[in-house]
């Protein structure tokens, strides 16, 4: 299970004992010693550990004892995936802090970054919505961008992706592109490759399909809405979409519905039962798809076409389409108390 870096902080009153059992429970090799502002204070490896115990430190002594006041860190602003790769892989380092502005804002680990096989399947994000119902909110910010936590949504999933092994992304945008281009550029600071299609007018679920390059390549793409968090195993989604040798393969979440009331069971006048509030359950899209070429390219360009309608035309042609059960944390964050959830979750599942 790869590690949560935020598990890995201790406070400059944290005791030696707490930060070697912290250690110890991770697994982590280290601890990052921050104060309230998240300001980086000092670093402590099981090297730090074992050369203070050494020295007489006592184990109910502060951290502050036997860290190293002054650790290596890294402006995010400087981190290029060249640079990234060297420090981990030829240099050897286990851990990287990344900071901006002063602030921690993320720890960078060689077991996350090298342990996901790399994926050279391309990753589209739609990410044109307008996300009326999360007005004002949405007035001067496209939806994908609000922040959940600390991060823009957005960049929730594109980290997501991106630690499961997956570095080429092309994202469609629409309303407000510049907030979004300001932010990600070409992915580099985030170890990926990014390009972008641009939908002059709204095309559908589906239409920017059509505007994607040839170089998006020929194997399956991996198609998500820009306002999902979700923790489905991608691996598992693209192996299931691989075996079953579908041209394309729809994601699945389960929605259940409690009637508010009893229904009641008749045959004509005669009652024979009733069932008290009882659940309802169905099997909704999860806007998140995988897509093969030859259904991509039966998007024209400018097209404006829905999914549910582009699979439906690809079932009618005798195609297969699959369709993939989601059991993971999914959400869609479509309306406001939607948006207040997934600041409440995101701690938990994603790291805030």
């Amino acid at each position: 299970m790869q590690k949560n870096w935020k598990d890995m902080l201790v406070s400059p009153t944290a005791s030696v004992r707490d930060t070697v059992a912290l250690i110890d429970r991770l697994g982590s090799r280290a601890a990052f010693v921050v104060d309230g502002a998240m300001h980086l204070v000092g670093l402590v490896t099981d090297g730090d550990l074992r050369r203070g115990l050494l020295r007489g430190v006592e184990l109910d002594a502060s951290v502050t004892a036997i860290m190293n006041a002054q650790p290596m860190a890294f402006n995010r602003a400087e981190l290029t995936t060249v640079r990234v790769r060297e420090l981990l892989e030829v240099r050897g380092f286990l851990h990287l802090p990344v900071l901006e502005n002063g602030v921690l804002v993320d720890v960078l680990l060689t077991e996350t970054l090298l342990a996901a096989p790399r994926r050279d399947n391309a990753v589209f994000l739609m990410a044109g919505g307008f996300g009326t119902r999360l007005k004002p909110l949405t007035e001067t910010c496209p939806k994908p961008m609000l922040k959940v936590g600390s991060k823009p949504i957005l960049q929730i999933i594109l980290e997501g992706f991106r630690d499961a092994g997956f570095h080429r992304f092309y994202v469609s945008t629409h309303y407000l592109p510049e907030v979004i281009y300001a932010h990600f550029g070409n992915g580099e600071r985030f170890g990926v490759t990014i390009e972008y299609v641009h939908e002059e007018t709204p095309l559908g679920t589906a239409g920017a399909l059509g505007l994607l390059p040839e170089s998006v390549g020929e194997l399956p793409i991996i198609m998500m809405n820009g306002d999902l968090l979700t923790r489905l195993d991608l691996a598992a989604l693209l192996d299931f979409h691989a075996a079953e040798d579908a041209a394309a393969t729809m994601c699945l979440r389960e929605y259940s519905h409690q009637v508010p009331y009893g229904v009641v069971r008749s045959d004509g006048i005669r009652l024979t039962g009733i069932d008290e509030k009882p659940s309802l359950s169905f099997h909704v899209n999860a806007g998140i798809y995988v897509v093969g070429p030859d259904v991509r390219r039966a998007v024209a360009h400018g097209q404006r076409i829905d999914m549910p309608d582009l699979l439906m035309q690809a079932v009618g042609t005798g195609r297969k389409v699959a369709t993939y059960a989601l059991t993971e944390y999914w959400l869609d964050i479509g309306k406001m108390n939607d948006f207040e959830r997934a600041q409440h979750d995101v701690v938990g599942l994603f790291g805030g």
